[in-house]
């Protein structure tokens, strides 16, 4: 087992977002890929906005992915003592101090200092102060090296250096005594083990600083690789009215998690032309090295190609099961009606999404179904009586009620009648499916069954 150590950290504020599932699923790869560790951590230190209902939802989606983490989740709500131990160290050590100015004097510092030309970092009016004047709120900020540099080596990004005179003296607790994101995560990274930091970019600005308290706190430097963020496609920040950003809206959209799975890896990342890959093809492939510098642009007609390549290839058995939960939903019980495998097989090919699927399939379960009133006045008309009454009579005496038994009882009915399929099969349709949209006739009438379908039949023929 390789000694390599990663994690995915979301925060419990909401649900899981695209961007955070990549972040972990790239995360996941490079764990297998090198038989590393893959951890869980929840970032629940914000009690306010940190809720049970995010935090199931998170491990829902990570459950529906495939992504399981090599231990236990861990929780930094169960790790404030270890916080409080750390803030003490480095202020016994003086490598933090207490800041007691208040908000207003911060914001007319900040707006004194952008007045001036300025950036609005803090003045550092309590950098070097003594005392500890009682019943007083502070916070406790870092002691940031004032002059120098601070350079990492990203492993996607290339080596990058920040002037430690651009750097703030953070603050790492705040007043009400809860530590700040900064500070835990390299608190939690370091006790962790974690031997590789993989997030987005927008936390390139936070990386220095947390490498300046690694430092200060004894911890070894992790390596860091930030992958590039994902965009809409008018190239701004993907959000909501580029279309759903939370992963289960996918699931419960009729998205499979393999097509997902598949889309956010090439959001990103790539291995030569290929387009289709299953996890034991990504577990091989996967690198850091073929994961772009530039934003991904998020595609939502990619991802439904893929997730209809995934229904097409599908298992009959697993997409039935997945299939059940959409009849439902629409009120239809499918136990008593058709076998649901031969149904699914009748519809892989034309379903891209579950949801497709189960508006397709809702005409096999349905009894009495409305006829679609246009194709009911097109092809449901008093001249189609004879010839409905000989396919009638035809699939009564066919002996064999499979596609092709069923096809040499319409190739009769063709010879007596003079008719091509084409002249009365809409009508067949109609009466079998209650539209003109539908798998083969053949394909419907073996689903049904040979009593079934010449229940439709006759009931088409009374309603003429």
């Amino acid at each position: 087992m390789s000694k390599l150590r990663v994690r995915f950290a979301p925060s419990p504020t909401g649900y899981l977002h695209i961007g955070g599932a990549r972040t972990a699923l790239f995360n996941y790869l490079l764990a297998r890929k090198e038989e590393g560790t893959f951890i869980l951590r929840i970032e629940d230190t914000d009690v306010a906005r940190s809720t049970q209902e995010s935090t199931d939802a998170i491990l829902q989606a990570m459950e529906w992915l495939g992504l399981t983490s090599d231990e236990r989740p861990y929780y930094q709500s169960e790790r404030f003592d270890l916080y409080r131990a750390k803030v003490d160290q480095l202020l016994a050590e003086g490598k933090a101090y207490r800041c007691y100015c208040t908000p207003e004097e911060l914001d007319a510092k900040r707006k004194t200092a952008m007045a001036e030309g300025g950036k609005p970092k803090y003045d550092g009016t309590c950098r070097n102060r003594q005392d500890q004047p009682q019943g007083v709120p502070f916070v406790v900020r870092f002691r940031s090296p004032q002059e120098g540099e601070t350079s990492f080596a990203d492993r996607i990004k290339g080596p990058i250096t920040f002037s430690n005179e651009e750097l703030d003296d953070l603050i790492i607790q705040r007043s009400d005594g809860t530590p700040t994101y900064n500070f835990v995560v390299v608190v939690d990274d370091a006790e962790m083990g974690l031997t590789h930091v993989v997030r987005g970019d927008d936390h390139i600005n936070n990386t220095p600083r947390q490498i300046l308290l690694y430092q200060a706190l004894g911890y070894p430097v992790p390596e860091f690789a930030h992958v590039p963020m994902i965009l809409g496609a008018d190239k701004s920040r993907l959000s909501k009215r580029h279309g759903a950003t939370s992963v289960m809206a996918y699931k419960d959209m009729g998205y499979l998690p393999e097509a997902m799975v598949n889309y956010l890896v090439r959001l990103g990342w790539s291995h030569g032309d290929e387009e289709i890959f299953s996890m034991d093809d990504l577990v091989e492939k996967f690198s850091l090295e073929n994961v772009g510098k530039s934003a991904g642009v998020f595609n939502p007609e990619k991802l439904l190609w893929l997730n209809a390549h995934y229904i097409k290839t599908g298992d009959p058995a697993r997409l039935a099961g997945l299939l059940e939960p959409f009849l439902a939903a629409d009120g239809i019980d499918p136990r008593g009606g058709p076998d649901l495998q031969a149904v699914v097989k009748t519809l892989r090919e034309r379903s891209r999404t579950m949801l497709e699927m189960a508006q397709g399939a809702a005409f096999y379960f349905q009894k009495d179904f409305a006829y679609d009133e246009q194709a009911a006045a097109k092809f449901l008309t008093e001249d189609k009586r004879p010839v409905l009454e000989t396919v009638i009579r035809h699939l009564e005496k066919s002996s064999d009620w499979n596609e092709e038994g069923i096809g040499q009882a319409f190739k009769a009915v063709m010879e007596e009648t003079g008719l091509k399929l084409g002249k009365f099969g809409p009508s067949i349709r109609v009466a079998l499916a209650g539209g003109t949209a539908s798998p083969g006739i053949y394909e419907v009438a073996v689903v049904l069954g040979r009593e079934e379908t010449l229940r439709r039949l006759q009931r088409a023929l009374e309603m003429l």
